[in-house]
């Protein structure tokens, strides 16, 4: 028997993100549910009810562990089944470890949209020939090009451990300033290492390292989460982790126009970068893990980046739509591959 549930669209900070994020998340919901729900939904609409944009779906029954994955999409802000004239809520059982001032409280210009991030981790994750894992916390998440770190910081949240590698020395340092004092001020056991890492006695970057208790209990008995940032360039990645280390490796690439006030100007042009990059991030990723890339459309073609993608047994998988306006210059799509 068929049920119809509604879903209460998040409001988004980002007013030209919140155009888009209704179209974006009935695509995440086919990414769900060509993966890890089974085919469960059967049609998928915008409606309004009581004035308020809802997504409807006709679905199978859902199981709970159904819910816990429609409980995590990125732009849901709550759950219900429909019945006539009523809505009867289901309780919405999210992953998140912390509070959300982790994700929010850093604001800097060019900082890539939460909801779209958490997206991006998410279709990424179900793609892996292990999607349980993201319930259970085992998938290992690598950002490349990770910024300030709101890729490692959503990892984070899931209870997944996480790397990041930033070639610009002032992110590397504010994300490391930042996740410090927030893991001070919101009182949670942690130890930080930092390191210079050398090559032929010479400087090559530097790296932090840090595990934290999503409890104390978890963190005196040695259950620790492990973030790790290396400031060094994505080229040099295989020197910074071993082969096949990731489960998942998600990254928003260069956009190929100035976009923060911070982010260093690239010689290259983000074609030729991943044309360079992929192959290495590639033999980081463990077979069977997945690559979810977002792109600007305008100076990087789909059809180039797949051919790349393949050249290095990265099978990409065909998604609905998640194209979206970013800004004048700038219009976001998003691949998602296997390793094969």
């Amino acid at each position: 028997m068929l049920v119809e549930y509604g879903i209460l669209v998040s409001p988004s900070a980002n007013r030209v993100y919140a155009k888009s994020s209704i179209r974006l998340l009935q695509s995440e919901i086919r990414a769900f549910n060509d993966t890890v729900l089974a085919g469960k939904v059967h049609e998928l609409a915008e409606t309004v009810i009581g004035g308020v944009p809802y997504i409807s779906l006709q679905s199978d029954e859902l199981t709970d562990t159904d819910i816990v994955y429609l409980s995590n999409l990125s732009s849901l802000h709550a759950l219900f089944e429909i019945r006539g004239d009523l809505l009867r809520p289901i309780t919405v059982r999210p992953l998140d470890r912390f509070g959300s001032d982790l994700i929010t409280i850093q604001k800097y210009s060019g900082k890539t949209n939460e909801h779209f991030t958490k997206l991006l981790l998410n279709v990424t994750a179900v793609a892996t020939d292990a999607p349980s894992e993201l319930l259970t916390g085992g998938l290992r998440v690598l950002d490349p090009l990770c910024g300030r770190g709101t890729t490692l910081s959503q990892a984070m949240m899931y209870g997944l451990d996480a790397s990041g590698i930033e070639i610009d020395a002032r992110d590397f340092d504010a994300y490391s300033v930042f996740l410090t004092t927030w893991l001070k001020n919101s009182r949670i056991k942690h130890k930080v290492e930092t390191a210079t890492i050398k090559r032929n006695n010479k400087r090559f970057g530097k790296r932090i390292d840090v595990s934290l208790g999503v409890t104390k209990e978890a963190f005196k008995a040695g259950e620790a989460l492990r973030i790790s940032v290396v400031n060094g360039d994505t080229l040099s990645a295989a020197d910074f982790f071993k082969p096949g280390t990731f489960d998942v490796i998600v990254t928003d690439t260069p956009y190929g126009v100035q976009h923060g006030s911070h982010q260093p100007k690239l010689a290259r042009s983000p074609v030729e970068l991943l044309e360079r990059s992929i192959p290495i991030w590639a033999q980081l990723l463990r077979k069977g893990g997945a690559i979810g890339l977002s792109y600007n459309t305008y100076v990087a073609g789909r059809e180039e980046l797949t051919d790349i993608l393949a050249a290095n047994e990265l099978a990409v998988f065909e998604l609905a739509d998640f194209t979206h306006r970013v800004d004048q210059a700038i219009n976001r799509d998003l691949l998602v591959a296997r390793k094969q």
